[in-house]
């Protein structure tokens, strides 16, 4: 009888073993399988995956680990990445926003980019000191590290300037306006400019940079919300403006939900400017505009600028990759960031995207000097500024970028926006952001 019972424990010994055993050959497996949420670069999430999946085949064969990949658009990723990190359930690697590397590094979600992890990567010297910049909070290892570096530029259509007796880019507010409205004829469904009215990033940008060339302080040394002012109501007023005021941008563009859809319009003919960061150079090669037809100036600023205001051109933009803290494949998300973020990888991609490479030993390639990519980069280097690396940075987007959004929408319903409407949602938006509300919906 002992015998028996005995035998039946060795079985169940066995039995749990084997288990044991099979979930360890099991989770080594899943070790070799990464999951990547990518951000939509190109012009279509069916691009980003081929471009993508292409290179990963090279990491796969090099390294034996597997790349399941997710393209998420922009307008979801911050939400999705959000969602993650309370749930503590995710991808092994992200691509994110580089404004809200601060907001997002406060979750304690991700892996911290120590200076043994900076080492595996070439080390912190090889990457751009501007795109590294905005990589988390300051005084803490970053969180995430640069991946494709960006920065806004208005790009204009050369042969619909000529038509117009335009002979060269505006070089002030004023001047730019004028241009946008010497290309407009609405009885020929042409416009001046186009832009993304419903997307709430491209709208906290811009509320960004023109606030800022007003002379607006967004938080206080404390890091409290200080947006709702004159001086940031009037940066708004003048984006709006395109559309209520100044009838320069299509009334149907305040439902443009992406600088990607905004595209189209500009390389079909239907706008003769597209102010866009130079990542749209890949969309509108795939909408079948040559290279040759546009140019790229930087966006104006006033003349002579307001007491206080700074000549900023662009923020500091980019998008970054992290590792999340919950990945069991640590090691191996690791290495897939040193893959990407390798010479190699930055010339390759960045190519393909019209992004800017983050690193310095990938610029060895011809097709970074062209005079577009030039003029990014130096509205990068050198009229570009950081949002503020705080925690609540992230909400600021999502509040102002919808109250801006909101404001499009009455633009383009009726034109009627009035200065008091600006400061109306500006205010309620500050409200919302010390209350710890705000949502992109």
């Amino acid at each position: 009888m002992r015998h028996r019972r005995l035998s039946g424990v060795i079985v169940l010994i066995l039995v749990l073993a084997s288990s044991l055993l099979s979930g360890c050959a099991r989770e080594q497996d899943d070790e070799r399988t990464l999951t990547y949420w990518a951000s939509n670069q190109g012009n279509s999430p069916q691009q980003d995956r081929r471009i993508l999946n292409e290179e990963f085949e090279k990491f796969t064969a090099r390294t034996g680990i597997e790349v399941n990949v997710e393209v998420i658009g922009w307008g979801d990723l911050l939400n999705k990445i959000l969602g993650s990190a309370v749930s503590g359930v995710g991808p092994d690697v992200v691509n994110l926003g580089n404004t809200w590397a601060a907001s997002l590094q406060a979750t304690g979600a991700f892996v911290p980019f120590t200076e043994e992890r900076m080492q595996r990567l070439g080390g912190r010297d090889r990457f751009l000191e501007t795109s590294m910049s905005s990589t988390g909070m300051s005084g803490r290892p970053p969180s995430s590290v640069p991946l494709y570096g960006l920065s806004y530029g208005v790009f204009y259509n050369k042969a619909m300037f000529r038509e117009a007796g335009i002979e060269q880019p505006p070089e002030n507010w004023s001047e730019f306006v004028d241009v946008a409205r010497d290309l407009t004829r609405p009885n020929q469904d042409q416009w001046g400019m186009t832009l993304a009215g419903a997307s709430y990033t491209e709208n906290a940008h811009f509320a960004f940079m023109l606030g800022n060339q007003e002379g607006a302080q967004l938080f206080d040394s404390n890091g409290r919300a200080t947006f709702a002012s004159p001086q940031m109501a009037t940066g708004v007023q003048r984006y709006v403006e395109l559309m209520s005021e100044h009838e320069v941008v299509n009334p149907d563009d305040a439902e443009i939900g992406s600088a990607t859809e905004a595209v189209g319009n500009f390389a079909t003919g239907e706008a003769g400017m597209l102010v866009a960061q130079n990542s749209a150079i890949a969309a509108i090669r795939a909408a079948g505009m040559k290279d040759s037809e546009w140019g790229v100036f930087p966006l104006p600023t006033p003349d002579p600028l307001p007491e206080g205001g700074e000549a900023v051109r662009s923020h500091v933009a980019g998008t970054n990759i992290a590792v999340y803290r919950n990945s069991e494949n640590k090691d191996a998300a690791i290495e897939l960031v040193k893959f990407l973020t390798s010479a190699e990888e930055q010339s390759i991609l960045n190519e393909k995207y019209g992004s800017l490479p983050v690193v310095s030993d990938a610029y060895d390639n011809p097709a970074f000097n062209t005079d577009a990519l030039r003029t990014f980069s130096r509205i990068l280097a050198e009229s570009s500024k950081r949002v503020p690396m705080i925690p609540n940075e992230n909400r600021f987007e999502t509040t102002v970028g919808a109250a801006v959004r909101d404001l499009f929408a009455r633009a383009g319903t009726d034109r009627s926006v009035r200065r008091e409407d600006i400061a109306e949602a500006l205010d309620e938006a500050q409200q919302k952001m010390r209350s710890g509300g705000g949502s992109t919906r």
